[in-house]
């Protein structure tokens, strides 16, 4: 299957580390097809990661909330996505980000705990 090239660059993006960037080519993609809550749902992880790596905790919980409630219908594999295993590491996300915690400063970042890792990977063999 043919994705937009905004996918595949989300991918590189993702991988990078580069969640901003996610965030501009998912709503690129996604504000033609509103309807698209898989989208929407990658969208949201990714602004959760740069929310919670910029100290705002609160809202990266809030996102990742989010994310995990739109990717749910879309689970085993959508699009070439392995959700199970996204779906995995926004469950640890949310575990491991802090309750207690609405907001650190920059500088603090580096109290927080660690997130997970996540590569993704574009499979183009799967069954949507």
């Amino acid at each position: 299957m043919n994705y937009p090239m905004e996918y595949y660059q989300f991918f590189i993006s993702f991988n990078e580390g580069d969640y901003y960037t996610c965030h501009d080519l998912l709503e690129e993609m996604w504000m033609t097809d509103k309807s698209n809550y898989f989208l929407k749902g990658l969208l949201q992880m990714s602004v959760a990661v740069y929310h919670y790596e910029y100290g705002n905790v609160k809202g990266a919980r809030v996102m990742m909330e989010a994310a995990r409630h739109y990717l749910t219908d879309y689970r085993p594999f959508h699009w070439g996505l392995d959700l199970e295993h996204v779906y995995n590491f926004i469950v640890e996300c949310l575990r491991r980000m802090p309750k207690q915690i609405n907001m650190v400063s920059f500088e603090e970042v580096d109290s927080l705990p660690v997130l997970p890792e996540l590569i993704l990977l574009l499979k183009e063999n799967e069954e949507e």
